[in-house]
């Protein structure tokens, strides 16, 4: 089976891998980690998320960061904005620090949907036409997450109709790409291909991008199902950062080092220095107080020391 020779990695950690951080993160530490990463040859950043600082009080410097960051030629910086409030928000400072991309999510599970923002999928859907709208207007390219693909916390396994439909909706009101999230980790490569065909259907492999949780250590042979149908587009977090608030148990997006450690390994080309990527890592898991929750980082940080 042909693999693609190359895979684009999106870093969503200074958005999706802070956003639940009990402990504050400074603007100053969220643009440092963004900056290294695309250091280390990243080409897409999720760099932070405008929603309302009583949900999530970790990205309430939103405007901070992004008017922080000194951006790199070549390199896409998306924020999700759930709502048209957001979305304003995301585009009150100057043009030069709009966003490349916003990306709203939706859930393949009525139930997830019901729980993480009080609404029906079909209602989710009709909340983000008129962002969708607005983004595109502006020449904002528009992303979207679809959470719970295979899995769902309350409902149990997801059936890859769900997924079809929820990727027909997202297609209806303009998204040009979606992510398929295995949102708390129990996806299998089976269930993950199916759930991936399911959005084939909608969107060209080409606006595709697998995100898998690392709940139970499935993250990189479902990385691999995908690639095996020509899925090149993937979501990590560097060090592992984040998980799920409304998933219980659900450990962190599978690290960044380790799917590039893998890809690398395949022979499969990223455009990412490991090392300068491993060097962004422990930054910020020292920002954090902890180790980084990446076996590659720490397999090659024991090598350099000894």
């Amino acid at each position: 089976m042909k693999l693609p020779a190359q895979v684009k990695l999106v870093d969503v950690g200074p958005r999706d891998g802070l956003q639940n951080e009990k402990q504050p993160v400074s603007a100053e530490v969220k643009i440092g980690l963004v900056h290294r990463l695309q250091d280390a040859g990243l080409k897409e950043i999720e760099v932070t998320s405008f929603v309302s600082p009583k949900w999530v009080p970790q990205m309430a410097d939103n405007a901070e960061v992004m008017h922080g960051i000194v951006r790199k030629p070549g390199v896409l910086y998306s924020v999700l904005t759930p709502n048209m409030k957001g979305f304003e928000a995301a585009i009150a400072a100057p043009r030069d620090e709009w966003p490349d991309e916003i990306v709203v999510f939706g859930a393949a599970s009525e139930a997830f949907s019901q729980k993480n923002i009080n609404c029906s999928i079909a209602e989710s859907i009709e909340r983000f036409a008129p962002v969708v709208e607005a983004a595109r207007a502006k020449g904002i390219a528009v992303r979207g997450a679809m959470s719970c693909t295979v899995g769902c916390p309350y409902e149990g396994e997801i059936a890859p109709a769900k997924v079809g439909y929820l990727a027909q909706l997202m297609k209806g009101i303009g998204v040009q790409r979606v992510d398929v999230a295995d949102t708390i980790g129990v996806g299998t490569p089976r269930k993950v291909q199916a759930a991936m065909e399911a959005t084939l259907a909608h969107f060209d492999v080409d606006a595709i991008s697998g995100h898998f949780h690392d709940t139970y250590g499935q993250a990189l042979v479902n990385t691999l199902a995908a690639l095996e149908l020509g899925v090149w587009n993937f979501q990590s977090s560097s060090a592992g950062l984040g998980g799920c608030p409304y998933a219980k148990g659900a450990t962190g997006n599978v690290a960044t080092e380790d799917v590039v450690y893998m890809l690398h390994g395949m022979g499969i080309a990223t455009g990412i220095d490991l090392d300068k990527l491993i060097d962004a890592g422990v930054y910020i898991s020292e920002a954090l107080g902890r180790e980084p929750n990446s076996r590659a980082s720490k397999a090659i940080r024991t090598k350099r020391a000894g």
